[in-house]
């Protein structure tokens, strides 16, 4: 088998394996235990959290272990929400800026809030995937609170403007807290609440600079199984000073922000797979990138009426989604998977849906187009062998579809 859907998941590396492999039945103990079992998972635990800090170049404290991308998300947003009501001394409601190209995990808490009567303002996208740094900046109104961007989509790979959106942050809440010093004492009211930044990185952390410092970030979330790690774990980091409430109790993990008893096998696979990307993201995002060419070339050389929606100058070197006319996507699908070729039409999690893809639809894609579409994304295991398979068996797969298509033959 091929595969060539690592945005949805990647192979657990063995290196990761046999890390995690002793935290199953000799380290079994539980990390919040006092005893000697518990204390050697604990251990475990606490090297994961230096390995995945040092990484971001934030504390260990700061980064609290979820069971991955979906819970740090609903956390970052929630448990924002909650502390910032009780430590805010402003009477306003607090206004949220996204965008219309999140993922699920990061939309569906933000429409649960303007249910309960918050406002949010969705960015749109451009044709690119990305967003107009001049419509965020119109978005901010003086009772904004947070905002949560992706770093990089999971469905064409574009690249948002992350580290420029935290700069003009930055500013603004440096701007309000130097005229607000500026006004008499008495005319002063409540010290105004700063905008705090979340983003979700999940696909981001194989391929760009996480460094949270560098990026101006509050909050981002991680998964460990985006990068050769375990699934069920993940991470949120919170910087130091963040209002952020547990959205679960029962326990006092994770400094009281994350109850829940500790998995410390998928913690230290997770440390182990994010140290496996030091020192070697930059040679592995070359291999890659090469592979995505001769894949992107091959198919544009040998299918007509191929439509690239990945801009290949902004976007993560693993992405490669194209739209065939005249030829529905799920049967390219499955016409590639009896070729022992794995893809995906788009984001895994919303993969049962029949619906066109909401991220295509807001760059402007077609509704027809947009079903007619696949994502490609490749890994480190790839080979030019598996590129040269997919160019092989792809032209008359989409060829013999689009016959089927009386719409598309009568063109």
């Amino acid at each position: 088998m091929i595969y060539f859907d690592h945005s949805a998941t990647t192979p657990v590396d063995k290196k990761v394996l046999d890390k995690m492999l002793p935290y199953f039945n000799k380290n079994f103990g539980n990390p919040s235990s006092i005893h000697n079992f518990g204390q050697i998972a604990i251990a475990g635990v606490d090297k994961a959290r230096k390995q995945i800090s040092n990484f971001l170049n934030c504390e260990p404290e700061e980064v609290v272990f979820t069971s991955g991308a979906t819970e740090s998300n609903n956390l970052a947003i929630f448990g924002f929400l909650k502390a910032f009501l009780k430590n805010s001394k402003n009477k306003k409601k607090p206004h949220f800026i996204s965008s219309i190209i999140e993922h699920d995990a990061v939309i569906e808490p933000f429409m649960e809030l303007e249910s309960r009567g918050y406002k949010v303002t969705y960015l749109k996208t451009q044709k690119n995937g990305v967003i107009d740094i001049e419509e965020f900046r119109k978005a901010i109104q003086d009772n904004t609170a947070l905002v949560s961007l992706m770093y990089l989509n999971s469905e064409v790979g574009s690249i948002q403007p992350i580290r420029e959106v935290g700069k003009i942050i930055k500013k603004i809440n440096a701007k309000r807290l130097t005229e607000w010093k500026k006004m008499r004492v008495r005319d002063r009211g409540a010290r105004p609440d700063p905008i705090y930044f979340h983003s979700d990185a999940t696909q981001a952390l194989n391929f760009l600079n996480c460094d949270i410092k560098y990026l101006h970030l509050d909050m981002m979330s991680f998964s460990a199984h985006k990068i050769y790690g375990p699934k069920g774990v993940g991470a949120l980091f919170v910087k130091k000073g963040t209002p952020l409430a547990p959205a679960q109790l029962g326990g006092h993990h994770e400094n009281n922000r994350r109850s829940g008893t500790i998995n410390s096998s998928g913690i230290v696979g997770f440390g182990e797979a994010v140290d496996l990307l030091n020192g070697v993201q930059e040679k592995t995002n070359q291999k890659i990138a090469k592979l995505r060419k001769k894949l992107v070339d091959g198919i544009i050389k040998n299918i007509p009426d191929a439509h690239l929606n990945t801009d290949i100058d902004n976007a993560s070197p693993a992405h490669a989604h194209f739209s065939f006319a005249g030829a529905e996507g799920e049967a390219v699908l499955v016409n590639l998977d009896m070729e022992g070729i794995a893809v995906s039409t788009g984001s895994a999690c919303a993969s049962s849906s029949h619906k066109a893809s909401r991220v295509l639809i807001a760059m402007g894609i077609p509704v027809e187009l947009a079903h007619s579409s696949i994502r490609f994304s490749l890994g480190k295991n790839n080979t030019l062998a598996d590129i040269q398979k997919l160019i092989k068996v792809l032209p008359p797969i989409i060829k013999r579809i689009r016959k089927m298509n009386p719409i598309y033959e009568n063109k």
